[in-house]
């Protein structure tokens, strides 16, 4: 998906999300960027296709998602992640409280992904 054309309604929406993100989101960018997460460069609010990805670090095709209580049983979640691991993509997600709670767990996992 890199490369594709991006339109202005996914840029303002990204931008939108990137405001009105959750603690969790905050705390969890804290930790990923600038590549302070060995190395690897994470993006925020990322397009890919009609879905709009958490955190992606494209060189490893991840997709983290930061979860609060309204995706509990999602079926549209299950088919989001069907859709994008359709793509390549692998998705990890993570409650807000396991990120709020537990931020040095929630890293290894993403070391060891």
């Amino acid at each position: 998906m890199r490369g594709a054309k991006v339109t202005k309604f996914q840029t303002n929406k990204a931008r939108t999300l990137r405001s009105t993100e959750t603690d969790a989101e905050h705390r969890f960018w804290n930790m990923v960027r600038n590549r302070s997460l060995s190395g690897h460069k994470f993006v925020r609010q990322y397009a890919i296709g009609p879905y709009f990805a958490d955190f992606v670090c494209r060189d490893a095709m991840l997709i983290v998602e930061i979860d609060g209580g309204q995706h509990s049983e999602s079926i549209r979640d299950e088919l989001r992640t069907k859709a994008l691991n359709a793509l390549g993509y692998s998705v990890l997600r993570f409650w807000n409280n396991e990120v709020l709670e537990n931020l040095e767990g929630v890293a290894d996992v993403l070391l060891y992904a």
